[in-house]
Formats: C-alpha cells, sequence, structure tokens
C-alpha cells in the first residue's frame, strides 16, 4: 500500500506547518527573553503581534486538521497502542490551548507595549508550552503520521485539503 500523490500533498502540508510551529516557538522565546532584558522595541512589538496571531489562528487551524482528518484514522485502529497515541495527542491540543490561554494575554500587553505581566511567570509559561509542543510534535511525526499515511493511503485525501483551504480561508 503505497501513498497516493494527494495524501502525500496533505502530509507535506502538515509537515510544513509543523516546521513553521518551531520557527514560531523560536521566535516567541525571542520575545521573551527581549521583553526580560530591555523591553520590546518597535520591532518587537510587530513580531509580537505576528506570534500571537499564529498561535491564535493558524496552530489552531493546524490543530483542527489533525483533528478532523488524522486523528479519527488512528481512533478506529485495533491497535490499543495506536489509539492511545491518538488520545494523547488529543489531550495534548487541550493542554496546548490551556498553556496558550495563559501566553497569550501577556503577549498582546507586549505587542501593545504594556508590561503589566510577570516576566518570570511569562518564562514558566513559554518553558512548559514549548516543551509540551517539541514533544508532540515528534509524537506526532514518528508515530502519528507514519501511521496515518498507511491508514489514509487508499482512500482519496483530495477532500481533506479541500476542507483544510476552506477553512483558512472562511468559506464553510
Amino acid at each position: 500500500m503505497s501513498a497516493s500523490p494527494v495524501s502525500i500533498a496533505v502530509f507535506s502540508f502538515l509537515d510544513a506547518a509543523h516546521r513553521e510551529l518551531g520557527q514560531q516557538l523560536v521566535q516567541l522565546r525571542a520575545l521573551v527573553d527581549a521583553v526580560e532584558s530591555d523591553g520590546m522595541s518597535l520591532a518587537s512589538r510587530a513580531q509580537a503581534q505576528r506570534v500571537l496571531d499564529y498561535f491564535s489562528g493558524e496552530a489552531r487551524q493546524h490543530h483542527l486538521d489533525e483533528e478532523k482528518h488524522i486523528f479519527p484514522a488512528l481512533l478506529s485502529s485495533q491497535d490499543p497502542d495506536m489509539v492511545q497515541t491518538a488520545e494523547r495527542l488529543l489531550q495534548d491540543h487541550g493542554w496546548l490551548e490551556q498553556n496558550w490561554l495563559q501566553i497569550a494575554p501577556a503577549l498582546d500587553a507586549a505587542s501593545n507595549g504594556s508590561q503589566w505581566f510577570d516576566p518570570a511567570e511569562l518564562r514558566h509559561a513559554l518553558d512548559v508550552f514549548e516543551a509540551l509542543y517539541l514533544d508532540h510534535i515528534l509524537l506526532e511525526e514518528t508515530v502519528a503520521f507514519p501511521e496515518a499515511k498507511k491508514r489514509l493511503a487508499d482512500l482519496s485525501t483530495v477532500g481533506m485539503g479541500r476542507e483544510m483551504a476552506r477553512r483558512r480561508l472562511g468559506v464553510v
């Protein structure tokens, strides 16, 4: 069973999203460093807004992509370890959202030039968020995505790709 060109494209898109997540985490860490060292320059404030927009928008869309199109194939597996992996990844999405809700207000304030928040608390929240994200991505790339590719190999994923694109464009 080999993956169809369309399913390869869907997984290439998901892999690209993981690379972008990694880059955004690097930017977020740089912003927290800036807050702790010398405050936020105008350029840092603009970057804070871009990172805020990314994690509040595209990162959430990526999680929805996985929840709608990848995890169901794993949850329907007869392999209890694969089901447990999918359940853990779903739970991770909830924890990542909770962590993001702790970070977002401080990042929003920083993007507007305010520093009413405690930088040490922001650093701690970032450490938790980043560690969870990196562990989550590793599990997806080494276990979940390879198994999902196998399970979706004989299915047309054209509809998946279209749904992902429409949702990002705000078209239902």
